[in-house]
């Protein structure tokens, strides 16, 4: 392979790595990958050389080792960011979940091996104790900052930095982490109201501990699940690495018209096979259960009424096959209200069964649901969107990479 002429390795490079990773990769604009392509322009002479040394490593690594880099995943609930690093060749050595029902979930479809840990709380977990890992996965909760003067601390004596700012936090156990385990790169998600939380101080100080008090390259984009799934669910990635890239938001691959809510519907005519207890009978017909009783549509209906007369847009949604729904919440269990489901006007309209939330989140149908109903929308509506993530996992590999094999080759010269 190694005596190819440019082209032909430009070639092998592309069955694997898009025009724009391509572009990242070898330090060139978008344009300039194009134009060799379509014989534009003559690729240099020098580029062979520069794909062996910086493109055939990557390739190299990507097909021979099972697990090109290693993650851990924080804040974990039951595995939706974890299967979009793992579908770019990830390998999990380190989970946390405090919630004993996701955990349920989670083990089930995630068997421990040799080299996995799950712990329970994070807060109680030395961060040295955590395995070495290339990269950061959290889903971290936003609870309220507390925000004090450096001037003030030092005044006082005290510390200042992450540890004044955001201890009491969450997100603190994920800063504490990355201070001491450097990772190559890290993923959090958060729900889109992060920017805006406390005027913006909240989101500021996140953006100051990760750059200027941990010193990594951050970029952050709000992406709505909405061009991978038929729910409308906005949320925050924020992405960092150690070192400077050339990780860039324009590579997302974003349909602009994505799926509508009959793509996650149990069809109901015998093509499915039947899943008890969500469905039920030769035809996989939708379980009674799910349709709402007389008293809460009444209700529902009455709540709707009222708040309309006032001006307020507050009661249930009702979708049909063509919708693209709301977000699906933790508080879906309760009435369903946030996305009830019409069965024609003739009938009342049902909750989603937990498959359906499930594959609403992008779930592939294989994920193992074996908690009560309650609990499976608690944790489908805490989840991320599994497409999206994929999609994010999908422009930093590359990046992830790169670092990951400057590092062993480092590691190599060493010895």
């Amino acid at each position: 392979m190694s005596q190819l002429p440019p082209l032909d390795l430009l070639k092998q490079a592309r069955a694997r790595y898009s025009q724009g990773e391509l572009a990242t990769l070898l330090d060139v604009d978008v344009r300039t990958v194009r134009r060799w392509e379509v014989r534009e322009n003559d690729p240099p002479s020098y580029l062979a050389d520069v794909i062996r040394q910086r493109i055939l490593p990557l390739m190299t690594v990507a097909t021979t080792d099972d697990h090109p880099f290693t993650f851990i995943d924080l804040f974990a609930g039951i595995g939706g960011i974890r299967l979009g690093f793992e579908a770019h060749g990830g390998h999990c050595v380190f989970t946390s979940e405090w919630n004993t029902f996701a955990q349920k979930t989670y083990l089930v479809n995630f068997p421990l091996d040799e080299a996995h840990v799950l712990a329970g709380d994070i807060t109680t977990i030395d961060a040295a104790d955590i395995p070495n890992h290339d990269v950061l996965l959290a889903g971290f909760p936003c609870q309220p900052f507390s925000i004090a003067g450096v001037s003030k601390k030092n005044t006082l004596g005290r510390p200042h930095g992450f540890e004044c700012t955001t201890q009491g936090t969450l997100f603190f156990d994920v800063a504490r982490i990355i201070a001491t385990k450097r990772p190559k790169a890290f993923l959090l998600e958060n729900v889109k109201n992060l920017l805006s939380h406390d005027k913006g101080n909240t989101f500021r100080v996140i953006l100051q501990t990760l750059r200027e008090e941990l010193g990594y390259d951050v970029h952050y984009k709000v992406i709505d699940g909405q061009h991978f799934t038929p729910q409308h669910r906005e949320r925050i990635i924020i992405v960092g690495f150690q070192e400077k890239t050339g990780f860039c938001w324009d590579d997302l691959q974003l349909p602009t018209k994505g799926p509508r809510l009959a793509s996650i519907l149990h069809p109901q005519d015998g093509s499915e096979a039947t899943e008890e207890p969500y469905t039920i009978g030769p035809q996989g017909k939708i379980n009674p259960k799910y349709t709402l009783t007389p008293n809460l549509w009444n209700y529902l209906q009455a709540y709707k009424e009222k708040h309309s007369a006032a001006g307020n847009g507050f009661g249930f949604g009702l979708a049909y096959p063509d919708s693209v729904t709301r977000p699906l919440s933790t508080r879906y269990y309760k009435d369903g209200s946030d996305i009830l489901v019409s069965q024609g006007s003739c009938e009342r309209p049902r909750r989603l069964t937990p498959r359906e939330c499930a594959r609403l989140m992008g779930f592939p149908d294989n994920f193992k649901i074996r908690v009560s109903d309650t609990q499976s929308y608690q944790q489908f509506g805490q989840s991320a969107v599994v497409p999206m993530i994929k999609e994010v996992a999908r422009i930093m590999s590359p990046h992830i990479m790169t670092t990951v094999s400057a590092s062993k080759l480092g590691e190599a010269d060493v010895h």
